[in-house]
């Protein structure tokens, strides 16, 4: 589909920015990357032939009976066991750049744990043991998607609530913004805490808990625009024509109303991440195992002495947060109508 001439020109001006868009190019590769983590970074391998057949290991769960062992359990790749097994039927194995995931303790440390960076764990490992590399490409991807759909379900609540407030005015207005006020007022982080302490919670239940508070962002934004369109000239025509409220708001404001809410998204997504992240240095975000970039700051902050562990959790943070300010700057300036 075809942009119409206004977009084209926003696109051309965030194209120019380059800093937004050599960003935001970065930013799709390591997320697509991450997407694909269990083929980069995985304790089993990826390819297995065997007694001429092919197996999946990174797909498909096999037992050890499989490759002629004894026990119905699920195969372990890196015992001489099953390796002998395996070349005994002239078969090999293909392994991914990184052979551990983020569950994966080395056991063949030899110094005691968090190791430092090495030939095998190019980050180290942590105090468990785990290869921190692994953990931070699984941790990325948690993040930045945990990020996107908080982000997604708390513009859709925002805009909607905004929308409502400056379409209709008076006491859905005074109302709204009362609430809004008393909402906003609240402290948010001990709030998240509190109610993160009751139970253990899981990706979807933390992203419940966030929303309630994440919503208000877009609020004023939204309305502010939909109190300024409602008395423009064609929304009255539209009205004048017998056009109902919903079809109003969706077809003629809600469209101009987007333009400012687009160049936030970025800087809320950064704050999604920065809020995750804090829980899970507190020890109140995801479960205990998960792979986390918060957890990896808190390992740093507890194992002083093993300064890869901060280094790595600071640059994956910065980098990342980076990126997003970048890609919202550009988009800020595309979507600037003084420009």
């Amino acid at each position: 589909m075809a942009l119409s001439p206004l977009n084209q020109r926003r696109f051309a001006r965030f194209k120019a920015h380059k800093r937004g868009w050599w960003s935001l190019w970065l930013f799709l590769i390591l997320f697509v990357l991450s997407l694909g983590a269990e083929l980069i970074a995985n304790d089993k391998p990826l390819v297995v032939r065997y007694d001429g057949e092919w197996y999946f290991p990174v797909l498909k769960r096999y037992p050890e009976t499989t490759f002629g062992g004894e026990f119905p359990l699920q195969a372990n790749y890196k015992s001489p066991y099953i390796q002998e097994l395996i070349a005994a039927k002239d078969g090999w194995m293909l392994w991914p750049i990184i052979p551990f995931d983020y569950t994966s303790i080395n056991y063949e440390l030899k110094v005691p744990a968090p190791s430092a960076p090495s030939a095998q764990n190019w980050l180290g490992t942590d105090d468990q043991g785990r290869d921190v590399l692994a953990r931070v490409i699984y941790g990325f991807r948690v993040s930045v998607l945990f990020a996107l759909a908080l982000t997604l379900a708390s513009s859709l609540v925002g805009i909607l609530a905004g929308a409502l407030q400056g379409f209709y005015g008076g006491w859905v207005d005074i109302l709204g913004q009362r609430f809004l006020e008393v909402w906003s007022g609240l402290p948010t982080l001990f709030m998240l805490i509190i109610l993160a302490s009751f139970v253990q919670p899981s990706f979807w239940w933390l992203l419940g808990i966030m929303l309630l508070f994440s919503w208000t962002a877009l609020v004023d934004l939204v309305r502010v625009e939909f109190l300024r369109g409602r008395n423009l000239e064609y929304v009255r025509a539209a009205r004048a024509l017998g056009m109902g409220n919903g079809k109003i708001m969706l077809q003629h404001i809600l469209p101009n109303a987007m333009v400012s809410t687009m160049t936030f998204m970025p800087f809320i997504l950064c704050g999604a991440i920065g809020q995750l992240t804090a829980l899970d240095f507190l020890g109140f975000g995801l479960p205990a195992g998960s792979p986390s970039l918060g957890e990896l700051v808190a390992q740093g902050k507890e194992n002083r002495q093993a300064a890869w562990l901060g280094i790595s959790a600071f640059a994956s943070l910065g980098i990342l947060l980076s990126l997003l300010v970048f890609i919202g700057e550009a988009a800020r300036d595309a979507f600037d109508p003084r420009k």
